[in-house]
Formats: C-alpha cells, structure tokens, sequence
C-alpha cells in the first residue's frame, strides 16, 4: 500500500515563496505519476500540476494555467519525494494541497494526467494560507 505525507505548509505573505514536500513510501514510484491538487474553502478539489512517471516518460510536466511560471514540481526518486516550489504566491493560492500517486504507468502509461479520477493514493493534505 502505498502512503503519502505532505509538509511544509504554512502562512506567508503574498509575494512570498514555499515549498511543500510529498514523501511516498510503501513501493518505489517509479512506476507513478504524482501530482499535486488543491482545494480551496467552498470550491472543488483542482489540479495543480503533475509529472510522470520515469519509467515510462522522461518525468514530463504540466501545470495548471493559474500557476504556470509561478508553481514547479519535481521528484527525487532515489529519495522517493516529491516536490513543489510555489513562488509569487497570491491569495487566491490558498487551499489545502493534496499529493497524489497514479499507478498507471505499471499498464504502460507515459504522461501525467490532471484528472483526480486518475489518482488511486491521497495524502492528508497541508494547509496554505496566502495573506498579509
């Protein structure tokens, strides 16, 4: 079974930076995409940003529209993290944000996708609040 923990949450002004950390442990996730999603009081749960699997893809990328040149993921796979740098943060940034593991590239999946349906394991979530 695989588990995923979030950190590194947390309150800053906007302008500022963070980054949230996603530790996967469980199996080795090489096989897995991960994405990052965030779901903000009141509205649905939204893609962030993902990266595909390195078995299968070179861990291509895509991003959301509203944190494109703003927000990068990465991964560690030899530490099983993964990563997402969010600069120039706005308030409209602040949700609760989710690390998700896909499973697909086991079946022969290359790309990421940015559809929750797609994701079979959920961390708890870390809590961003962007405000001064």
């Amino acid at each position: 079974q695989l588990q995923l923990v979030e950190s590194g949450g947390g309150l800053v002004q906007p302008g500022g930076s963070l980054r949230l950390s996603c530790v996967v442990s469980g199996f080795t996730m090489d096989y897995y995409a991960i994405a990052w999603f965030r779901q903000a009081p009141g509205k649905e749960r939204e893609a962030v940003a993902c990266i595909s699997n390195i078995r299968r893809s070179d861990g291509n990328t895509i991003y959301a529209d509203s944190v494109k040149g703003r927000f990068t993921i990465s991964r560690d796979n030899a530490k099983n993290m993964v990563y997402l740098q969010m600069n120039s943060l706005k308030p409209e940034d602040t949700a609760v944000y989710y690390c998700a593991a896909d499973r697909a590239g086991f079946f022969g999946q290359a790309m990421c996708l940015m559809t929750e349906k797609s994701y079979d394991y959920w961390g708890q979530g870390t809590q961003v609040t962007v405000s001064s």
